[in-house]
C-alpha cells in the first residue's frame, strides 16, 4: 500500500480540511403555533405541515 513519500505541510492539510466545520442549523417558524422547527418537517409542537394536521400530538397539560 503506498505511503507518502514527505510530510504534507500543515497549510496543505489545513486547505483540505476547509469544508469539515460544523455548520449552525437552519431553523424555520411554523405558521400554525409559530414555535422553531427544522424547515421541510413537520412540527413537533402542533403536528402540522403545509397547512395540514399531519400527526396528532397528545395534550400533556
Amino acid at each position: 500500500m503506498p505511503v507518502p513519500k514527505r510530510r504534507h505541510s500543515s497549510t496543505r492539510r489545513d486547505k483540505r480540511r476547509a469544508h469539515d466545520a460544523i455548520r449552525l442549523k437552519s431553523i424555520s417558524y411554523c405558521p400554525n403555533c409559530k414555535e422553531p422547527k427544522l424547515p421541510h418537517t413537520v412540527c413537533p409542537n402542533c403536528g402540522y405541515y403545509r397547512g395540514r394536521e399531519v400527526i396528532r400530538v397528545s395534550e400533556e397539560e
